[in-house]
């Protein structure tokens, strides 16, 4: 009886399915074209329902034949009912266009602000912008693994970052232009950096949650600042939506590396934010009373949990005419890192280096970031509008640097296990800080022929290195064991005081007149800026020396805070140094532009000019032939850029425009500072660069969450301005580094971006490849007639500084609309490029090609909570220096890698990072 029933079960199976099929189709907006992602598509009578995926599209299965209604809805859209008759064969592949419900249309419009960081929305900006553009949306942003705009950036095609000492993005390369060769903008202002040499700004200080999008322009029009040869990084931050908007969220995680090792601190708490000359004058002697004790008192332990966490506030009042709305962000991490360094040096007649040392280091460092983000508009009537901006992000990093050092050269028995060591322990907190504020008006007069925009902006950016401290000591290794001994002869121990400060008074103008010419309307515009930069740099260093210079750790003193110093004559610091000086920069800028589309072609030309009056003044000249000094020059900078229409999915995009790039003000001051390995110099002679920039990019947007973009672009760069390391004639053997300018280098290269959806599935990706060669000099050592050992200057033609031959970023994307999940896997690959810039022919120093894996999900609940989670660096990549060839004096040192004929000089672990948390969206 079983058998009979199994086998009537069977064939009824097959008879339904034999009258079963398949139903598919796309939803999308009829305005704008956009697929609808996650409207509901449902089947009357049955009980086939899904929603659409990310590029609109749906699917029901097992449909039965006949004829139905197709029931398709989405919030404030008309319902749309379809008639559908499934015959034999799978219904034809269904197109369907809602519309916004009429009485809502008006709320929809202003709706579109909340919406702009949308994915479509991104596409929408780069398929339209006049100038080569790249845009990471909002949405993107917050469903990533990213937490601060430096890691986010990473994902842009032809970007590449520099990362700091715990593994996280810090400065973006764009397109094999090193940090130097681009600004950045917050919300289209440019704003000053908080770096304490360069005028870049470091990208690691913006928590990536403030942002509405993040924009990558790669060619400039005349209307932007010209200073940027690589390209200009815009982030625009949040706006009042047109509604009450809540948003929330909390996390929690660590890092893999201090559930392996403990975590080093000191107590920072009583630290001088002032040096003993500030506090008492500067003719004040110091003693040990007056620096704190706390820098050296260190412990080990296990962290708490990171905290991340942010919330957004807006609303709109007075029948829409007041927007307001509150952004803030809080990141309390702990990071890190194992650092193996070797130093070198070229001796003798070798043409390669050979290891001297090795450190090994570790890294423990608190940051904490605070994000704030203001921003009030009131709309006059329907031409008149004000705005209100105000930005304030700060950056605290709490560092414990931990090294012990193995001298190769000083009584080094590797077969004995006996060498000469050293140890230093560094505390230092660093705190940067930006707040930017800016009040705009925008107004349209003649029937909106004439459109009018001005702002006037402050802006200030501070760096603050309060009592940076190291010590150091002597150590032995005796048959293999390791131990402190006694504190080094002479200095063991400095104090440092740094701080700089840069503030931006800044008005801007721009003037748009649409007119009629020969039938087309043409926008002529006009306008310009003038800002004025004040910048004050102070540096006050103390050196100390051990009242016993022969006690004995674990002896005479258990703790560094045992210990008891004098301070070394004069005792006065040494503020009378060329690293205290005040600096300005005055520049004043106009530009005429015009633009006109019609249907084949868009034509977007004209001109900026830009005059700079760049000078400093040292506080304290210690002999230094030039105290004062400035630079004075006017560029003209033309550009023009043409969009030609091959379809309205479809466009050529080709750029020219010419660009500078200014030395920063550490750059020009005749200073010497001894960095932790070399002296480093500025060159007042140093003149500002000039490049020709050419782009030509095919561009293809077949729906508005697709894309494939293929470009290429060429540069020239006049007087580029690269570090390298020059003998410094009045020493003997010394040499510093040292910024310069170096004839004509040439950087070009290929970019692919690619991004499609298949239902639930998605992948974006990209691929740079770049090449750029400059020529700098180079001392070789040879053998003179006399057999004597001697230097010669050659050139050598290499990369850029920064420069990696090959980019690429591949994310795989799933969403499930109905059931509320999204999740990513995103890898990045960045080639080998230049780290250091030798003195020493074919001695550079290069990082190692490294591919970088992060990952994170969420998950969405009807209630409007989210819970997600995010994992950073899952490969647990290093970051690996290596010299290309190999000397066979290093063959007994110890840890020493020379594979694949390299010699491997540095590699830091980071280990993973977790992060889980709640969010919360009303």
């Amino acid at each position: 009886m079983n058998k009979y029933l199994q086998t009537l079960l069977f064939l009824l199976l097959c008879v339904t399915a034999a009258n079963a099929t398949k139903l598919k189709g796309h939803v999308y907006d009829r305005k704008t074209g956009e697929p609808m992602v996650g409207a509901t598509v449902s089947l009357d009578k049955t009980n086939k329902a899904t929603t659409t995926g990310l590029d609109g599209s749906f699917e029901l299965k097992d449909v039965p034949k006949g004829a139905f209604n197709l029931r398709i809805s989405y919030v404030m859209y008309k319902t749309v009912i379809q008639e559908v008759d499934i015959e034999k064969e799978d219904n034809p592949h269904l197109k369907i266009y809602l519309e916004e419900a009429g009485k809502a249309l008006q709320e929809v419009t202003i709706s579109t602000k909340k919406n702009a960081a949308s994915e479509n929305t991104a596409r929408r900006l780069e398929q339209q912008s006049t100038q080569v553009l790249n845009v990471v949306s909002g949405r993107a942003i917050e469903i990533s693994p990213d937490l601060t705009v430096a890691n986010v950036i990473a994902r842009v095609s032809g970007v590449s970052v520099e990362r700091n000492s715990n593994g996280d993005g810090q400065y973006a390369i764009l397109r094999g232009m090193d940090k130097r060769y681009n600004y950045t903008l917050v919300n289209g202002v440019k704003i000053p950096s908080p770096d304490n040499k360069y005028r870049y700004v470091p990208l690691d200080i913006f928590p990536s949650d403030l942002l509405d999008r993040l924009e990558v322009y790669k060619s400039l029009t005349p209307n932007m600042e010209g200073d940027a040869v690589g390209g200009a990084v815009n982030m625009v931050m949040k706006d009042a939506p047109d509604r009450l908007t809540i948003n929330a969220n909390i996390a929690g995680g660590y890092s893999q590396l201090f559930i392996d090792r403990k975590f080093m601190s000191y107590d920072y708490s009583g630290i001088n934010y002032k040096s003993p000359s500030e506090i008492h004058g500067k003719s004040y002697q110091a003693t040990q009373n007056d620096f704190s004790k706390g820098t050296l008192s260190y412990a080990l332990k296990h962290p708490a949990p990171n905290v991340v966490g942010s919330l957004t506030l807006g609303q709109r009042f007075f029948n829409n005419k007041l927007g307001v709305l509150v952004a803030g962000s809080y990141q309390n991490t702990y990071r890190g890192s194992n650092s193996t360094f070797f130093s070198s040096q070229v001796v003798s007649t070798d043409k390669f280096a050979s290891i001297t040392s090795r450190s090994d280091r570790q890294y423990s460092e608190q940051q904490k970031r605070y994000g704030l983000f203001s921003k009030v508009d009131y709309v006059i009537d329907s031409r008149n509008k004000l705005s209100l901006f105000n930005t304030y992000v700060n950056l605290t990093n709490i560092q414990v640097r931990d090294e012990v050092s193995t001298n190769f050269s000083t009584n080094y028995e590797p077969e004995k296990g006996n060498a000469q060591l050293s140890y230093s322990t560094r505390s230092r907190l660093t705190e940067q800080q930006i707040y930017n504020g800016m009040l705009r008006g925008d107004h349209k007069l003649f029937d909106d022929k004439l459109k009018i925009q001005w702002s006037a902006v402050y802006s200030s950016a501070e760096n603050e290195v309060p009592e940076n401290t190291t010590i150091s000591l002597n150590g032995v290794r005796e048959n293999g064991v390791d131990r402190r001994t006694y504190l080094a002869n002479g200095t063991s121990l400095t104090h440092r005081w740094e701080r700089n400060t840069d503030e931006d008074k800044a008005g801007y103008l721009d003037l748009t007149y649409t007119a009629p010419v020969a039938g087309v309307n043409v926008d002529f515009s006009a306008g310009g800026l003038y800002r004025d930069k004040q910048r004050s740099s102070f540096y006050n260093n103390y050196g100390l020396s051990a009242a016993n210079a022969s006690a004995l750790y674990g002896k005479d003193f258990q703790n560094y805070t045992d210990l008891s110093f004098t301070v070394n004559s004069p005792g006065t610091g040494a503020v009378n140094n060329p690293l205290t000086y005040d600096a300005s920069e005055k520049i004043g800028a106009g530009y005429g532009m015009f633009k006109f589309t019609t249907k084949a072609v868009q034509v977007v030309g004209g001109a900026r000019v830009e005059h700079t009056d760049q000078g400093y003044n040292l506080l304290f000249p210690q002999g230094e032939l030039r105290p004062k000094g400035n630079q004075v020059y006017t560029d003209v900078l033309p550009s023009l850029t043409l969009k030609y229409f091959l379809t309205d999915k479809e466009q050529l995009h080709a750029s020219y425009f010419r660009s500078i790039n200014r030395p920063g003000f550490y750059e020009i001051v005749p200073s010497k500072i001894v960095n932790e390995e070399y002296e480093e110099r500025g060159n007042p002679d140093l003149k500002r660069a000039i490049a020709d920039n050419f782009d030509l990019r095919y561009e293809l947007f077949p729906s508005a969450s697709t894309q494939l973009l293929v470009g290429g672009f060429y540069k020239t760069i006049k007087d580029p301005i690269e570090y390298i390391f020059k003998p410094d004639a009045t020493r003997g053997q010394d040499i510093y580094y040292t910024p310069g300018n170096f004839g004509t280098a040439h950087n070009y290269g290929l970019e692919l971006d690619f991004i499609k959806y298949f239902n639930k599935f998605g992948i974006k990706a990209n691929y740079t490849y770049t090449h750029s060669r400059i020529t700098t000099p180079k001392s070789s050592r040879y053998i003179d007639a006399n057999g004597n050992p001697q230097l010669e200057s050659v050139n050598q033609t290499r990369p850029l500084y920064g420069q990696s031959e090959h980019i690429a970023n591949v994310s795989l994307l799933y969403k499930d609309t109905k059931k509320g999940w999204d999740a990513q896997l995103a890898t990045s690959y960045t080639g080998p490029r230049i780290n250091t810039v030798s003195q020493f022919l074919d001695n550079d120093l290069w990082q190692k090609g490294f591919i970088q894996m992060d990952a994170s999900a969420e998950k969405r609940f009807k209630s409007g909570i989210s819970v997600f989670v995010k994992a950073g660096n899952l490969l647990n990549t290093p970051n690996k220096l290596f010299i290309k060839g190999t000397n066979a004096a290093n063959a007994n040192v110890e840890g020493i890698d020379e594979s694949n004929g390299h010699t491997l000089i540095r590699s830091d672990y980071y280990k993973q990072t977790y992060l889980i948390g709640v969010r919360y969206k009303l």
